[in-house]
């Protein structure tokens, strides 16, 4: 059978290919500690779990495409106390299955060929997601570097008014996956002032906006004032590793959440209702969060003194669960990826992210914090010390 030429085109998704060994290692008998993926292994607090065991009923029925109205306010008192500003439950949030699927989709609703915007523009190194999501959607694809000298900030002042004009939306993604760099509120305003105007979305992945380790948290587009053109995107699945309930929400520009909220009784990506009544005892709780960022600045301490004493920079990291970490030797990410792995400690090589991504690997500090004490001992005798470092 023939498939349509977006199908055709997918490629393989380079966290296959880190399964497929961390499979074979398994198979082979041996105990991995897994920074690869950044998917939590601390436990979802009870009181969430209560929430969805309470809100399971004997009789099922289909989510309404809008959501719960309790999530919907649930999720704008949260950003009212988060980020300080008022947004309507009513006409401008939109709960969505986790963060990835409208990451996905989002392109196919501002695409516009036909009216000359056929243009996406995507950080890079980054989680892949949005590219991909461009690509199947038909779009030309602009990727903006991020590079330790400009704080792994994208040069907006580069892009040429020519592909701002085409840009039918621009991806931003702070807290920064991989690089764990912030991107204060200035620039986001600079980029809000772009969007409208050259008439294009800036749409801002927060997944990791509750991941903090400086001195105040970030800033969210949704602090720009004017909400038109300007959308932001969370999820629980990170401050409330929540990853496998599978809820976030978009809120921003009335006009898209409009329209999302009519195209989506027919794609059926709401989230279950007894995900959506253990996400609004989620959103309405700031201790559980505020212990899960103790309990990752207590890994990131641990893995930054190693680090630290073995003369191994790390780039970025002042936010998210990841460590942006700089290849000694400046060999490749997928070589030094593999002498990790062969002392059982499993990270993402930095090309995983694109070209761009090459000479660093990601640790993600998803394991306990028991097991990140044991990868760092076992770091600390299997990497040179910087003496003997080559």
């Amino acid at each position: 059978m023939e498939l349509s030429r977006a199908y055709r085109d997918v490629e393989p998704y380079a966290f296959e290919a880190l399964d497929r060994r961390r499979a074979e290692a398994r198979a082979s008998g041996r105990a991995l500690i897994d920074f690869g993926v950044g998917d939590p292994r601390d436990e979802t607090p009870a009181f969430i779990r209560d929430a969805l065991a309470a809100a399971v009923e004997p009789v099922s029925s289909y989510p309404r495409a809008a959501g719960l109205p309790e999530l919907r306010e649930a999720i704008a008192r949260w950003i009212g106390r988060r980020f300080s500003v008022g947004v309507d439950p009513a006409t401008a949030v939109l709960p969505t299955l986790g963060s990835k699927e409208v990451v996905f989709s989002l392109a196919q609703a501002v695409l516009r060929p036909e009216d000359g915007r056929d243009l996406i523009l995507v950080t890079a190194p980054g989680y892949p997601i949005p590219e991909r999501g461009a690509r199947f959607a038909g779009a030309e694809v602009r990727r903006l570097a991020l590079t330790p000298e400009r704080g792994f900030l994208p040069d907006l002042d580069g892009v040429s008014g020519e592909d701002l004009d085409r840009a039918a939306l621009l991806w931003l993604n702070y807290p920064n996956n991989p690089t764990g760099a912030v991107a204060p509120l200035p620039f986001l305003e600079r980029a809000a002032a772009l969007a409208r105007e050259h008439g294009f979305l800036l749409a801002s992945d927060e997944a990791y906006s509750e991941l903090w380790f400086g001195e105040g948290p970030p800033a969210s587009v949704l602090q720009v004032g004017d909400p038109s053109n300007v959308v932001a995107i969370n999820t629980l699945s990170k401050r409330s590793s929540m990853t496998g309930y599978r809820s976030g929400f978009i809120a921003g520009d009335p006009s898209l959440i409009s329209a999302m909220k009519r195209l989506r009784p027919a794609v059926g990506v709401t989230p279950q209702e007894f995900v959506q009544r253990a996400s609004v005892a989620a959103w309405n709780d700031e201790e559980h969060v505020g212990r899960n960022r103790e309990r990752y600045a207590r890994k990131r301490a641990l893995f930054l003194e190693l680090f630290a004493r073995k003369g191994i920079a790390v780039a970025g990291s002042e936010a998210t669960f990841y460590l942006w970490v700089r290849v000694p030797g400046g060999g490749s990410s997928a070589a030094w990826a593999e002498t990790l792995l062969a002392h059982d400690v499993v990270v993402a090589p930095g090309a995983f992210f694109g070209p761009e991504g090459e000479g660093y690997v990601r640790f993600a500090m998803v394991p306990t914090l028991e097991a990140c004490a044991r990868a760092v001992d076992v770091l600390g005798t299997a990497l040179p010390d910087p003496a003997v470092a080559v």
